[in-house]
């Protein structure tokens, strides 16, 4: 897949009407033992992503990780970077997150001209994402590290506007994020009208507990949904998730 490119495989997805499953690993949450009880789980349930990254990363733990998941799977790997600092030239991808939800100028384009060197050099595939974040119903550490307001998770307009603003200044997908651990996920009716103003992937996360939310969020246009959490809290998910988001039909 690296040959063909994560975006492109994304886009082709998207217009054939594919969905795509990733699991989250926060890499200060696992060590080289779970990593390979991951990696184990997410091939034989034929997970599409492994994402890779956290909102506040202590350790140095995400290279090692990384290269750990690389040696024993061909799922790839994608970045999703807190800051600039959590990088690793042994991805597949990186998203270049711009909150777009936000007013906080240093995580609009402020750590972007800080890292944009580092971030060129690693010879990562780099994927200009629109971050959104909404209001999950609980404080996350992304709203308090990024020190900015999510998004009303009742506002599917702002949410829309803000989507299409990103799409415009040319944003390659769009990720929605209620953050992990949220009490509430984002609503399939803010997912559809995100989904229905933007041509670009839509990429969504936080608080899916079950099968049934990861399949309605699909179903209401998310392109690729996002697990972290509720696996580590219960691992026989990442199969039941999987086969409700790959059964979908594909268009043909």
């Amino acid at each position: 897949m690296k040959l063909k490119g994560i975006y492109s495989s994304l886009c082709e997805s998207k217009y054939s009407g594919k969905k795509s499953f990733a699991v989250l690993i926060d890499p200060d949450k696992v060590d080289d033992q779970k990593v390979m009880q991951l990696v184990e789980l997410g091939v034989n349930a034929k997970i599409d992503y492994f994402l890779v990254g956290g909102s506040l990363v202590v350790s140095n733990y995400i290279d090692e990780c990384v290269r750990l998941i690389k040696k024993h799977c061909s799922i790839p790997v994608i970045l999703f970077p807190g800051s600039p600092s959590q990088v690793s030239r042994n991805a597949d991808a990186l998203l270049y997150l711009s909150l777009i939800s936000g007013r906080n100028a240093d995580l609009l384009i402020g750590q972007h001209v800080v890292s944009a060197p580092v971030i060129r050099q690693s010879g990562l595939e780099i994927i200009s994402t629109g971050y959104m974040v909404i209001d999950g119903g609980a404080p996350t550490t992304v709203s308090y590290i990024s020190n900015a307001s999510p998004l009303p998770a009742d506002k599917n307009e702002i949410a829309m506007c803000t989507a299409m603003a990103g799409e415009m200044l040319g944003m390659k997908l769009i990720y929605m994020d209620a953050g992990s651990g949220a009490r509430v996920p984002i609503t399939e009716s803010m997912i559809a009208h995100v989904s229905n103003c933007i041509e670009v992937p839509l990429i969504v996360g936080g608080g899916i507990r079950d099968p049934e939310k990861a399949y309605l969020n699909c179903k209401a246009g998310a392109d690729m949904v996002v697990v972290g959490n509720a696996i580590e809290k219960d691992e026989s998910l990442i199969y039941e998730i999987s086969a409700a988001v790959h059964s979908i039909p594909v268009r043909v």
